[in-house]
């Protein structure tokens, strides 16, 4: 089971800079009681803009082009999109694809599920989700959960999941 988990903003935003281009406790608490004790997909943009930390109780996997490329202790290194898709057949557990852009357009129609947590604020920033890589028609929304707006989650925000149909 490949799942695509991101936040966006109104206008698809995912990113600037290599981080989250907003501080939302709600979302940050979401992913992570999303892919806790599972595996994580990135690229190494999004690796990097994580201080390159590995995330606890996760395993991590850093998809990229540079062969020569070096993680710490901990991430496994991946090439290809078939070396990905090979993992995620030999496991009987979720594997979540957290970007940025590049892995979502080049594994998006091989995923089964979708979590989206749409932010109903504009931001800046220079990277966005790659709308054209989903056909909509495919997928169907399972269930929406209301973000809660507070002092430290000033953004309107929902949980969206979608399970694909086609």
């Amino acid at each position: 089971m490949l799942v695509a988990l991101w936040a966006q903003d109104a206008d698809g935003l995912i990113g600037n800079q290599g981080t989250l281009p907003w501080h939302l406790p709600n979302d940050l608490k979401f992913f992570k009681e999303q892919t806790m004790n599972h595996t994580i997909v990135m690229g190494r943009k999004t690796f990097e803009g994580m201080d390159g930390k590995v995330l606890p109780k996760r395993t991590s996997i850093v998809l990229t082009s540079d062969k020569a490329y070096q993680a710490p202790d901990g991430v496994i290194v991946m090439h290809t999109r078939q070396e990905v898709l090979d993992y995620v057949a030999k496991t009987n557990e979720p594997v979540f694809l957290i970007g940025g852009s590049g892995v979502f357009e080049s594994l998006l129609s091989e995923c089964t599920d979708l979590y989206r947590t749409w932010i109903d604020h504009r931001f800046s920033g220079d990277v966005y989700f790659p709308e054209h890589a989903i056909d909509w028609n495919d997928w169907t929304r399972t269930k929406v959960i209301e973000g809660k707006v507070d002092e430290a989650n000033p953004y309107p925000h929902r949980f969206e999941f979608y399970q694909r149909t086609k």
